[in-house]
């Protein structure tokens, strides 16, 4: 009997040890939890545009569909050879069918009826040659001389992108990173302690928005890493 309570004893004995070394571990993974710091990193760029997507508008109006398709024709082609001028080959250029809208078609009273048709065309111009076709967009007026007036649309805008993301992704990360580690160890200075090692690292996503709303044309990257950091005497 006395061996077997020996026994039983020296295996409470040991339940106890592993028992107080395993709260000790919790206590000290909890103080360790406290003893950290979360910044957030930022990183900006402004960058020039890298693609324009341009739809020119051309609106004619009149009671003869033939005649105003031979209109819109030579307008096109004219419009064509002012793009060609400027740099822009053929392959980055696209003539959409044109729309025709007519008003007898709503029910409109003949005797209010000037012209009956309508008639849209849009030359798309997509490019990567921002600069050229910004040039263009400056010099349309020339076009005036032919006869020629491009519509502003709201609804056919202007539109430029940014698509070399890729290329910029990996520097702005390490400046965003180290802009976070900057913030760390000032915290880290001012609690008189120094930064451990990280616990956790997450990247926000890459924001992509125009400088502003008189140049579209500029893009502002923008980028926000979180990072935790241990906090060590």
């Amino acid at each position: 009997m006395k061996k077997g309570y020996i026994f039983e004893a020296m295996i409470m004995a040991i339940g106890i040890i592993v028992l107080g070394l395993s709260i000790k571990g919790g206590i000290d993974n909890f103080v360790d939890k406290d003893r950290q710091v979360t910044v957030k990193g930022l990183a900006e760029r402004e960058v020039p545009a890298s693609r324009v997507t341009w739809p020119i508008v051309l609106k004619e109006m009149g009671n003869d569909l033939p005649s105003l398709y031979t209109r819109v024709k030579a307008k096109n082609e004219a419009i064509i050879r002012f793009l060609n001028a400027g740099g822009i080959t053929k392959e980055e250029i696209v003539v959409n069918p044109p729309s025709v809208y007519d008003k007898t078609a709503e029910n409109y009273e003949q005797a209010n009826i000037t012209s009956r048709y309508n008639v849209t065309s849009v030359i798309t111009v997509t490019s990567s040659k921002v600069d050229a076709v910004r040039s263009l967009i400056s010099r349309q007026g020339e076009l005036l001389k032919e006869g020629i007036a491009i519509l502003n649309d709201y609804s056919h805008s202007v539109q430029y992108e940014y698509n070399e993301l890729n290329d910029v992704k990996p520097a702005m990360v390490e400046e965003a990173n180290k802009n976070a580690k900057t913030t760390a160890e000032q915290f880290a200075k001012a609690c008189d302690s120094s930064l451990g090692k990280i616990v956790t690292a997450s990247q926000g996503q890459f924001s992509i928005e125009n400088r502003d709303e008189n140049t579209p044309h500029i893009k502002h990257i923008r980028v926000v890493t979180t990072i935790t950091y241990k906090l060590k005497d």
